[in-house]
């Protein structure tokens, strides 16, 4: 099976736009381009055809490049050397963004529709803006309140208190309690929002541990996006922060005090415990553990797989576990390889020698 951009069974479709309109979309001048060209949709190298546009950021695809019969494709200028006669260049110092515009223009987010469905269920002291969207089945607690054009999906739960800002998203089967979540927020389905931290006294009494009351909150800032299935605790005393503009892919587990600076990155099956603090721009990647209590500085890089145990500064990129600092790590490996090969080399002469 061919590879489909916008399947229109499960993508809205807008267009067609006009070359000009397009430039636009991105940011840039029409001047010089050929605008009565005219455009249907957006489609993978090696689909698209006259009508539709593609986009290359990586010179490893240069032959599927040297192929397509694209109308025009958005790339690199470094790359648009690149492109075959017949197809038009839309370079950018951006692509994936200028990309993401041009999807979005002949993709656009499906509208609202406003109202509540008969199934949900809404108490009477929660506030709920006038164009929202429930879905099937939901719940909203007890003076929860939902801001304006937002959208809630089917078998959501909104519990007591809950505040959801303006413009965002919540999917199926998400749970969200003891939060207060900022504007244009995306949950992807399944994600559990407000839920006890781990806390508890370490040593048990004869009927086992007691739980130490969570009495903290979710605090999501503006413009996050929540991937599906992840799990943010609120805090015990104080709040768990997620800041603004950061994304968490799917099946990310905060523990309760987390503090995330702007814009940091959580790559899937991270898990990020109690009272660790990240400042802006923190990359973390897949399946990294951090421990409790720790402080990871600005921009710091946390590697696949990294066991973080102590603070990271600033700018620091780690790997491995215990995590190090790459250089050093690669370094020790370095040093391990040439061990191992002088020990083979050792026993082959030993062999030799015996035989």
């Amino acid at each position: 099976m061919n590879p489909v951009a916008g399947d229109p069974r499960f993508f809205e479709r807008a267009g067609p736009f006009t070359l000009s309109q397009v430039a636009e979309a991105i940011g840039q001048s029409a001047a010089g381009l050929p605008g009565e060209r005219v455009f249907n949709g957006v489609a993978p190298l090696q689909t698209a055809g006259p009508q539709q546009i593609s986009f290359l950021t990586n010179r490893q695809y240069s032959a599927a490049l040297a192929e397509t019969t694209a109308g025009a494709v958005l790339l690199e200028p470094k790359l648009a050397h690149l492109v075959p006669s017949g197809t038009l260049a839309l370079v950018s110092d951006r692509p994936v963004l200028a990309w993401a515009q041009v999807a979005a223009l002949f993709h656009p987010r499906p509208a609202l529709n406003p109202g509540i469905h008969p199934t949900a269920v809404v108490e009477p002291s929660a506030r709920v803006a006038a164009d929202v969207e429930i879905g099937p089945l939901s719940v909203v607690g007890a003076r929860a309140e939902i801001g304006p054009r937002c959208r809630i999906g089917p078998l959501v739960s909104i519990g007591e208190g809950v505040v959801i800002g303006a413009d965002s998203r919540i999917g199926s089967h998400v749970s969200i309690s003891h939060s207060l979540i900022g504007e244009r927020v995306y949950i992807l389905p399944g994600a559990r929002l407000g839920q006890d931290g781990f806390g508890f006294d370490p040593t048990p009494t004869p009927t086992g541990f007691v739980t130490v009351p969570q009495l903290g909150r979710v605090v999501i800032e503006d413009d996050v996006e929540i991937g599906a299935n992840c799990m943010i605790d609120r805090g015990s005393a104080q709040d768990t922060v997620i800041g603004a503009g950061s994304r968490l892919d799917n099946a990310v587990q905060i523990a309760h005090n987390v503090r995330l600076g702007r814009c940091c990155v959580i790559v899937s099956q991270a898990g990020i415990s109690g009272s660790t603090t990240l400042g802006d721009y923190v990359m973390v990647a897949g399946q990294a553990g951090l421990t409790g209590h720790l402080h990871i500085g600005q921009g710091a890089r946390i590697g696949a797989q990294a066991g973080v145990m102590t603070d990271v500064a600033p700018r620091a990129s780690v790997v491995g576990s215990p995590a190090e600092p790459v250089r050093e790590f690669f370094r020790q490996v370095a040093f391990l390889r040439r061990m191992m090969r002088r020990d083979q080399a050792a026993k082959h002469e030993t062999d030799a020698g015996q035989g």
